[in-house]
């Protein structure tokens, strides 16, 4: 091809005839926007997996989009807690929970009576509420009235008690006489809602739900509702205390109470977190004293800090990245239809939405209560109202919890965008294979486990901690299976049902159950490892980075063919028919750098060449065509791949042999290295000049040359000839003056039948001489036909020699100009063949006029004429 130019002023003659250029029609705007569009959006279920490097190419980018989304929703996650909370929590927990009370050695933790509630109130938390005294027991300001010196109790601290009627129950009739007031267990139905005590005011008065704007709770019990009688502790000491006696006095705390619940909320600017706390009394029916407690350390409070704002700008890009992936999936259902509510990836995507749609709702919802709350608390100079911070931080808590979720379903999701490879496929498929084996298998494991804890819990549930109820059975075993049971509280609990049911469960449940589960799994393992060893190398994302990372140390003169080669086999099975056949494969190897240029044209592609010339393809593809069908079939290619891997090792070892000091580390290294080694540049010079001169001279050499080999071989025709037709006109004359010899002799004889013997005798030498001469003329002809063969044999001895010489320069030059070498040093090294090879060389390499344009246009693709100006 030409040089020519297109519009854009780019030159694209330098490719050669097999170069392709593809024009794409003309589009108009819209369909650019769509275009543009539809490739934002683009999705590998919306893509066609015959193209094995376009799927790739997508997998990829979306996997790159997706990572960045993972990426802004860790750093939110990781934002919003710190190992800080874990301190905060621990150390209010131990000011509460952990010190005991005055006169005994007790905690809250370990209270059981109604008594330890009075103890609580009356040492515990009046002394870690109020810290009016330093370590030294000087009186702190009222500014520094917090707890621990560091945390600000917001409002005041909140009791609430819920009671139950004196007529909840009923009493057997053997009983009534004796036992007139009877108190149910808790339920909301059932409360009692008359005053109760001395006085009129608040902690006396039932109050419903909606006045006291509170919540339902689930304690260890039951669930309590958010109604019932309040008192609110002043925030001073003194106050405090009095109240608190003055309730003690009163029999605030009776036969018919069921749950006291006690909330505060302090808050830590130096860390920025409010901790909510809220400790359960519960008073069951059978008496006593059953303790529950929640700290909710959480961060309400978003916006402070430079890193807060960091947040929020990655808040923002969230939404951002939310609304994308809404907008795909929207796509994929238009595109796919029913078919894609099949696809258990999509649902994933789906539920990966839903719930971030949720936390972003509610961290708008949180941000605008939380600035009420705190507008309407600092309004109050005194702080002594009630901040009700319990909704929020129970929501945050729960907003945490989504979070967390949408966090791990997220990290799961990566395995749809790794799915495609042959390795990370292994655990998908296993689970996706033996799902129905282990989902009927689960159902007579679960059948056994079940009895089990059922039996377990009616044997042992009133005497052992860990069986009390049916769903503690269940767990119970389940930590069993790991390891973790207390085989003497069931053995004390029954010696004789104890040991038999323990050992009956480990027998079943853990030897032959569970290793049921470990069998199918592992047998179906087994058969997605030998299918995955058995599939076709296809073109998958590491090869996809190295054929990137080939084509960047390719600009850099350090490209490896081996990798070209490799990805050829992969991806030249165009029609995807499972076979290769010569054109895909040279194609491929050919062309496959692909650059889009467009300046006035809506689209104009190039394929750039890999520098693979067709002698080399022809080779390589006849060296694994074993049967000669022109077609490479899967066990020829997967041979070829071993044969590409094992020589990559060949080369590895030879590295490592050579040692690093021994490469160098840039094409001009090599340059120079390859210099300094042969010549110095004196003679490099001298040698480069030389060249310049034969190669100016040797054009019309060849020509000259030509025209003589053309005139011999014109003479050489003329005189064949000429002696053919000498030699037919000679032996024509002969047989003829034979013929009239031997035909007068016998007349003269016949004729004079007295005629003397010596004119016979003249006669017969004279025939004899013509035969001779005849003879002579015949051998002449045989040797002039022998010296003519000879030299005919010379001359193909001469051209073969000459194709002999002419392979051993090219392949000096094929091995010399290559991406690692310039063309001087190419030039050099078969000039340095030349003068190895004498003038023999240089005037076979002139003698030929056809082989020189043949091995020019194998080396590089171009014309004759640019090879003898280079």
């Amino acid at each position: 091809m030409d040089h020519e130019k297109d519009i854009s002023g780019v030159e694209y003659g330098e490719f050669d005839d097999e170069s392709v250029v593809e024009k794409s029609e003309p589009q108009g705007c819209w369909g650019s926007f769509t275009g543009c569009i539809g490739g934002m959006w683009a999705t590998r279920q919306m893509t066609s997996s015959k193209d094995r490097e376009i799927y790739v190419r997508t997998t990829l980018r979306e996997l790159v989009v997706y990572v960045v989304f993972l990426i802004i929703l860790c750093i939110l996650t990781f934002g919003m807690t710190s190992s800080t909370m874990f301190y905060y929590t621990n150390v209010m927990e131990g000011l509460f929970l952990d010190k005991p009370y005055n006169d005994t050695r007790n905690t809250l933790r370990g209270s059981s009576q109604m008594l330890d509630f009075w103890r609580f109130c009356e040492y515990i938390l009046l002394e870690s509420m109020y810290w009016e005294y330093w370590y030294d027991d000087a009186l702190t300001p009222t500014i520094d009235n917090n707890i621990l010196f560091q945390n600000r109790l917001l409002g005041a601290p909140r009791f609430r008690q819920l009671r139950v009627r004196d007529d909840s129950c009923v009493v057997h009739e053997n009983f009534k006489a004796a036992i007139k007031q009877c108190y149910d267990v808790y339920s909301e139905g059932i409360e009692d809602t008359k005053p109760f005590g001395p006085g009129n005011s608040s902690e006396w008065l039932y109050h419903t739900s909606d006045e006291l704007d509170g919540n339902t709770h689930w304690a260890k019990l039951t669930t309590y509702s958010g109604a019932g009688s309040i008192k609110d502790l002043s925030t001073l000491k003194r106050n405090a205390t009095n109240d608190i006696a003055h309730l003690r006095n009163n029999r605030w705390i009776d036969r018919a109470t069921r749950a006291v619940f006690l909330d505060f909320t302090v808050y830590n600017a130096n860390v920025n977190l409010f901790c909510v706390v809220k400790i359960v009394f519960e008073f069951p029916a059978t008496g006593g004293l059953i303790p529950s407690w929640s700290f909710r350390t959480v961060k309400l409070l978003r916006y402070v800090t430079v890193m807060d704002y960091f947040i929020m700008a990655c808040e923002f890009i969230f939404v951002f990245f939310i609304i994308y992936y809404m907008v795909e999936e929207l796509i994929e259902i238009k595109h796919n239809g029913c078919a894609y509510f099949r696809s258990v990836w999509n649902m994933l995507d789906l539920l990966v939405i839903v719930i971030s749609i949720i936390c972003i709702a509610f961290s708008i919802f949180r941000y605008i209560t939380v600035q009420d709350k705190i507008k309407g608390l600092l309004e109050d100079d005194e702080m002594n109202r009630y901040a009700n911070f319990e909704f929020l931080g129970y929501w945050q808590t729960r907003y945490n919890d989504m979070v967390a979720v949408c966090v791990f379903f997220a990290w799961i999701k990566i395995f749809k965008y790794i799915s495609f490879n042959k390795t990370m496929t292994q655990l998908s498929s296993t689970l996706s294979r033996c799902a129905k084996d282990v989902a009927g298998f689960a159902i007579m494991f679960f059948i056994v486990f079940f009895a089990f804890a059922q039996l377990g819990y009616l044997l042992f549930g009133t005497q052992v901690h860990d069986f009390r109820t049916f769903g503690d059975s269940v767990f119970t075993l389940l930590r069993t299976i790991l390891g973790d049971f207390n085989f003497h509280e069931i053995e004390s609990a029954n010696r004789i049902l104890g040991p038999i049911f323990f050992l009956s469960y480990v027998f079943f449940v853990f030897f032959v159950l569970l290793n049921m589960f470990l069998a199918i799994i592992n047998d179906t393992y087994s058969e997605v490892k030998a299918e995955i060893a058995l599939q076709k190398n296809e073109f998958e994302i590491a090869d996809y980075f190295k054929r990137g990372y080939n084509n960047m140390m390719g600009k850099l003169g350090r490209r490896d063919r081996l990798v070209d080669l490799e990805n050829a086999l992969k991806l030249s099975d165009a029609n995807a028919d499972g076979v290769l056949t010569f054109d895909e494969l040279r194609n491929n190897l050919k062309n496959h750098i692909l650059a889009s240029l467009s300046q006035k044209l809506t689209a104009l592609t190039l394929t750039c060449r890999c520098n693979f010339s067709d002698m080399e393809i022809e080779m390589c593809f006849a060296r694994y065509d074993t049967d000669g069908d022109r077609v490479i079939g899967e066990n020829e290619k997967r041979a070829m791949l071993a044969d590409i891997e094992g020589r990559r090792l060949e080369l590895d070892q030879e590295i490592k042999k050579d040692g690093p000091e021994s490469r160098p580390v840039t094409a001009k290294g090599a340059e120079a290295a390859v210099v300094a080694g042969a010549i110095s540049e004196e003679e490099f010079q001298q040698l480069q000049r030389r060249v310049d001169r034969m190669e100016g001279s040797i054009g019309s050499i060849v020509n000259k040359i030509d025209a003589v080999l053309v005139k011999l071989d014109t003479m050489e025709k003329t005189k064949g000839k000429r002696r053919e037709n000498m030699s037919k006109f000679l032996d024509s004359m002969a047989e003829d003056g034979g013929k009239r010899t031997l035909g007068s002799s016998s007349t003269v004889q016949s004729e004079l039948p007295g005629a003397p013997s010596d004119t016979i005798k003249r006669s017969q030498r004279l025939s004899k001489g013509v035969r001779m001469q005849s003879i002579k003329r015949g051998r002449k002809r045989t040797r002039a036909k022998a010296k003519h063969a000879a030299k005919d044999s010379s001359k193909v001895r001469v051209r073969v020699r000459l194709e002999e010489l002419s392979e051993k320069l090219f392949t000096i030059w094929t091995k010399t100009h290559d991406g690692s070498r310039s063309p001087v040093v190419s030039c050099v090294s078969v000039i340095s063949a030349c003068f190895k090879m004498n003038v023999d060389c240089l005037r076979l390499l002139t003698l030929n006029t056809n082989l020189p344009s043949v091995r020019v246009r194998q080396i590089g693709g171009q014309k004759p004429e640019a090879f003898w100006e280079r």
